[in-house]
């Protein structure tokens, strides 16, 4: 497994702590004018999405994290959970509501995500960034009610 230095730090490297995978959101190199050289470090872990604030010595190494974004299209959804299917390869992943998200409301049939694997269990589905929807119903305009 690859080992990052603390020279190596950067926002949206991934990384491991503790044995959960964590992304890199901030990185201040900080040196003082008595004493070492150190990194503070904002990281965000991909499971709970919990954000965390950490220092590190400079010439402290972390180790990479084995986590991976693969482009796969939605086959169908029913009963809390979400089919993917790789492009490539045709493997399918299946995705709860609670690995969604807030996704569940971007994403429709046949639509191809991001999503963020981690030792092959999905942690994320990114929906892709345009999105075509039908306004179905609205509220009336109010007399006045302008910009």
């Amino acid at each position: 497994m690859p080992v990052y230095n603390t020279n190596e730090f950067r926002g949206g490297l991934k990384v491991l702590i503790d044995g959960s995978p964590y992304v890199i959101l901030e990185n201040e190199f900080v040196k003082p004018g008595k004493g070492q050289a150190f990194n503070r470090v904002r990281l965000r872990n991909l499971k709970n999405n919990r954000v965390l604030e950490r220092t590190f010595k400079s010439g402290e190494t972390l180790e990479a994290a084995d986590i991976v974004d693969v482009m796969m299209q939605l086959v169908y959804h029913g009963q809390g959970t979400w089919q993917f299917m790789n492009q490539e390869s045709f493997e399918q992943i299946e995705v709860t509501d609670d690995q969604m998200g807030e996704t569940i409301h971007w994403v429709r049939d046949q639509d191809i995500c991001t999503i963020t694997l981690y030792n092959g269990i999905p942690l994320q589905v990114v929906p892709p960034i345009f999105v075509v929807l039908q306004i179905v119903e609205t509220d009336p305009g109010l007399r006045g009610d302008t910009s």
